[in-house]
């Protein structure tokens, strides 16, 4: 009985350091950036790190000046257990008539009351 004790004790103990919230963090990347695309405040907001909540308004209206906006191609994907996540795609901003490309890059995630959040470009 003290082993099964000991044991339900190590397993509980393992799962309290583990990640919280269990998602993906490249689930987080791709939502920020189309509601980035999308100019979608709201849902910014909820997804960018504490050290970035400075730059929300700037984030937010990345987008502001062109007539239409969409992402191509985009994929994310976590490099190996680290914080960063890593995409491929593109957005592509409508100026006028117009299209400009802006490729998609990595990202550094940080894990904030058991969520991921988008914490801006990860340094090349």
């Amino acid at each position: 009985m003290k082993k099964l004790s000991i044991l339900i004790v190590f397993v509980f103990v393992l799962s309290a350091c583990s990640s919280g919230s269990g998602a993906d963090p490249s689930d987080t990347v791709e939502k920020y950036l189309q509601a980035k695309a999308d100019a979608n405040v709201n849902t910014i907001g909820q997804l960018l790190c504490s050290e970035m909540e400075g730059v929300l308004e700037r984030e937010s209206r990345t987008f502001e000046s062109v007539s239409g906006v969409h992402i191509e191609g985009m994929a994310c994907e976590q490099v190996g257990e680290s914080q960063v996540v890593t995409c491929q795609g593109k957005i592509v901003a409508t100026y006028g008539t117009e299209d400009t490309e802006f490729p998609l890059a990595s990202y550094r995630v940080v894990e904030e009351d058991g969520e991921w959040k988008w914490c801006g470009e990860a340094a090349p």
